[in-house]
């Protein structure tokens, strides 16, 4: 804390949206002696949240196929953070860390080429990612069996993981009640429901509602995904592994007692409809081809969510109004760089600013 914090503590704070964002924000601010209300128009389990649905994979060089140095930044400062943050949990929370498997069919090996030239440029700009390792069919046998009768050569990228969404998302409301969090669920509340600094209400606001703070940030989009979550007892995968396709990649999150997590699907729309038969059917078909065991893998749940995007999708902090502060634009990274937005978020609250976003190239916009 400096003389030039933006909210000195003890202040009362307003934390709109209990996803995984503010959850992160209500607990770490609230150990730093804030007085926090968190409102949620859902309930404990996030059923509204795009944290609820995703698989929760922390793959900073896998995902520079798609995106900035600087998000691959923060996914890699989140994979030491991530241990840290879980480590205050009173609740036992999944947590891998063994690397990240990708595979490929014969058809498909330009593809794989091509992946390869992007992850070994962003190596070469990242000195910290550990080397990319090409594998053949003997040292994909010793890294994963499973994989080995289908494909005959792969990628391993180290050091790379994943966590359970649901169990960390559970495990944050004891944590939050134990820290004096006042938790407000089943209670949608806007930015002009409170009049922050005056008697009787908080002093101010922070927003992580992600596309339910749309009314206030136009900029923000939907960018829908679909997930399939399957029980396959004949399936033995001990990472996450990525299959190589040039219409869908696809990616499987192996959880605990055979839980596997199966996505790929991003499309340009905050539509939240059912999935479609063309999607499901592409996502389990790509599977089987990973592993004939999913054949007989029973089909648990198909989820669909949209995730908050900025039109850079990179995520951002601003301040548009006294007493305001918002947190947006996690896109399809929430769980890689959420401990890194988190942080950087802290230290804007308790600085005024943050060398930290600036590493990471994280805008940060106050008045």
């Amino acid at each position: 804390m400096t003389s030039h914090a933006l909210i000195p503590a003890p202040a009362r704070l307003a934390i709109l949206g209990g996803g995984l964002l503010g959850r992160l924000l209500a607990l770490v601010l609230s150990g730093k002696g804030y007085s926090i209300d968190l409102y949620d128009r859902g309930g404990p389990q996030a059923e509204h949240a795009a944290a609820h649905v995703a698989a929760a994979m922390l793959a900073p060089l896998a995902e520079s196929a798609v995106t900035e140095h600087g998000v691959v930044r923060m996914g890699q400062y989140g994979l030491a953070r991530w241990p840290q943050l879980i480590a205050q949990l009173a609740d036992p929370v999944f947590i891998q860390q063994a690397g990240t498997m990708v595979v490929w069919h014969r058809q498909d090996a330009a593809e794989a080429q091509r992946f390869r030239g992007i992850l070994e440029r962003t190596q070469a700009a990242i000195a910290e990612l550990p080397p990319l390792q090409a594998l053949d069919r003997s040292a994909l046998q010793a890294l994963e069996p499973a994989l080995a009768s289908h494909f005959q050569q792969g990628y391993y990228l180290p050091g790379e993981g994943q966590l359970d969404n649901r169990q960390l998302l559970a495990a944050l409301v004891p944590a939050l009640q134990a820290g004096g969090v006042r938790l407000h669920w089943h209670t949608p509340r806007e930015v002009s429901d409170f009049v922050p600094g005056e008697a009787g209400q908080p002093d101010w606001l922070i927003d992580t509602r992600g596309l339910g703070a749309k009314p206030q940030w136009s900029t923000l989009r939907g960018v829908r995904g679909e997930v399939v979550r399957v029980h396959a007892p004949e399936v033995s995968l001990s990472r996450p592994t990525r299959l190589m396709h040039p219409r869908y990649p696809i990616y499987i999150a192996p959880k605990q007692n055979h839980l596997f997590v199966i996505g790929a699907t991003e499309i340009e729309s905050d539509d939240m409809s059912p999935a479609s038969v063309r999607s499901a059917m592409e996502l389990l078909s790509a599977a089987y081809t990973v592993h004939s065991g999913f054949a007989e893998a029973r089909i648990l749940e198909i989820g669909v969510q949209c995730r908050p995007a900025l039109p850079d999708n990179l995520p951002a902090i601003r301040q548009t109004r006294p007493r305001v502060l918002e947190v947006n634009g996690l896109y399809r990274h929430g769980f890689m760089i959420s401990p890194a937005v988190l942080d950087c978020a802290v230290q804007v609250v308790e600085t005024g600013g943050s060398p930290l976003a600036a590493q990471f190239g994280l805008a940060v916009s106050l008045l």
